[in-house]
């Protein structure tokens, strides 16, 4: 195999724009805040219906894809290069993160007092929405969208045999010879910049829940330095990690995670009422499959309440922005599988992973609040959403072992989201990868000592919320890459696989 060589021009030009847009940003926040939220503002609420279309539609073209003649083909040769339960655990935990830990407790408390429908927020009605929403919003559409950019790129790399980890490599279907050029590059380039604001999106809900934990534990005062402390923790594990490489270190973090997210959910399970969370998950789940088509279509244009779009339309413009990330790793970690396989694993065991966390911490924490145990909406609306992650953990038994744990997982939630960018980072700023070969360690630890810095930075300017609004606005063009994989992905499939 040739020795993996960098791409000069991408990996240079990346790092250029990060710092000149970061700094350029974090200088004028007082301004561009303001006008990135408007104009995050504007997309969800002028291209509602266009992120609705996208997203049930990518679905049918999944579960026709899966079970169509199409779903036999195999990427790669050989066996697959992954047990079952590894490749699903890194498929998982690169995909959800700390987001889930947070929004599990967070969201249905967040339905509960702002419902959909013009239903009369905290009354019963709203409490049998408050855990609906959430499943369907962790559920089979967000990982429709992260599933069809993994399958184009998968048939890029191990079907068309084109030796590298890109966006622009997938698109070559659609824009020829164009993808070779300056708009290939540009491509990437926006593809890491939409990257790095997603990591700032987790950094920025996981950092102040993990820190605001260990205040309670030791009983500081949630600073910035404490933060700092934080994330250098999470830089080592994440480094050690991608530099380790994928089998003996992503691989492995990952496969501890799941572990210690299923004891904590089932410590939860058994600890809390089993009973109200069973009813009330099965009842939840109901309303979610009978009002599946009608929730992806929903856009209030009447009332104008504005529920789908700070919600709905938020969550797909964001998991849209951060699926190239997650379409690169996992089409890297699937070979040997079918697209079927591809398909129906990603929408099955990434959804019912999200299913049970909000089933037993969205359960558990709505039970709090309608048997008057914890008013978690209160502290939710004085003291944000941290202090009331603080307060849910502390109502559960042995909470002096639960709070240290709790912080165990989150930091491993958040290197295992941050050890496969830092590898797809530097897979995208690599010339060629063959099968079975990675980026240069030194490569994916430049990338890893960026993020870190990066992450630092912005902590300590308060810049984060900037570059994670600039994250969901970059979700735009990212919706005319889906238009172009799905035309070339069918190109290629007419190609290679002509009807008899």
């Amino acid at each position: 195999m040739k020795k993996v060589r960098i791409d000069p021009i991408i990996f240079w030009a990346s790092i250029v724009v990060i710092l000149a847009a970061t700094i350029l940003l974090v200088i004028n926040r007082s301004t561009a805040e303001p006008y990135l939220d408007g104009l995050m503002t504007a997309i969800t609420y002028k291209m509602d219906w266009a992120f609705q279309f996208l997203t049930i539609g990518l679905f049918i073209l999944l579960i026709w894809l899966a079970f169509s003649r199409y779903g036999k083909i195999k990427l790669g040769d050989g066996k697959p290069e992954f047990s079952t339960f590894s490749w699903g655990t890194m498929l998982f935990t690169a995909g959800m993160g700390t987001s889930i830990m947070y929004w599990s407790m967070i969201e249905p408390i967040s339905y509960f007092t702002g419902p959909p429908f013009g239903i009369e927020p905290g009354s019963n009605e709203a409490a049998e929405w408050a855990l609906t929403y959430g499943l369907f919003h962790w559920g089979i559409s967000a990982w429709s969208l992260y599933a069809f950019p993994t399958v184009v790129i998968a048939y890029s790399y191990f079907i068309k045999k084109r030796p590298s980890l890109k966006m622009s490599v997938a698109l070559s279907g659609a824009l020829g010879k164009y993808a070779d050029g300056w708009l290939g590059k540009f491509i990437d380039i926006l593809v890491i910049w939409s990257l790095v604001g997603g990591l700032g999106t987790s950094l920025g809900l996981g950092v102040p829940m993990v820190s605001a934990v260990v205040g309670s534990i030791f009983g500081l005062e949630q600073t910035i330095m404490l933060d700092t402390i934080i994330v250098i923790c999470i830089t080592i594990i994440y480094s050690a990690s991608a530099y380790l490489g994928l089998h003996k270190g992503i691989r492995r973090l990952s496969d501890i995670n799941v572990y210690l997210a299923l004891a904590i959910a089932i410590f939860v399970f058994i600890a809390g009422p089993t009973l109200f969370i069973l009813t009330y998950f099965t009842n939840s789940f109901g309303m979610m499959v009978q009002n599946f088509f009608m929730m992806s279509f929903y856009t209030d244009p009447i009332n104008k309440g504005g529920f789908p779009q700070g919600w709905t339309v938020f969550y797909w413009a964001w998991f849209a922005a951060t699926a190239p990330f997650m379409g690169l790793f996992v089409a890297r970690i699937s070979k040997g599988r079918t697209i079927r396989q591809l398909i129906t694993h990603m929408l099955l065991w990434g959804s019912i992973g999200g299913w049970i966390f909000f089933m037993v911490f969205g359960g558990y924490t709505m039970n709090l609040q309608l048997q008057d145990l914890l008013s978690v909406k209160d502290i939710l609306a004085d003291s944000g959403g941290p202090a009331a992650v603080v307060s849910i953990l502390k109502s559960l038994p042995i909470s002096s072992i639960v709070l240290p744990f709790f912080v165990i997982l989150a930091v491993i939630f958040l290197s295992t989201s941050m050890d496969s960018a830092t590898y797809i980072l530097s897979a995208i700023a690599t010339k060629e990868l063959q099968e079975g070969q990675e980026p240069a360690r030194w490569h994916r630890m430049v990338w890893g000592a960026i993020l870190a810095a990066l992450s630092i930075s912005l902590l300590l300017v308060g810049g984060l919320r900037v570059i994670q609004t600039s994250a969901v606005v970059v979700s735009v063009p990212i919706y005319v890459f889906y238009l172009l994989l799905i035309v070339s992905l069918l190109r290629w499939l007419k190609e290679d696989f002509p009807k008899q």
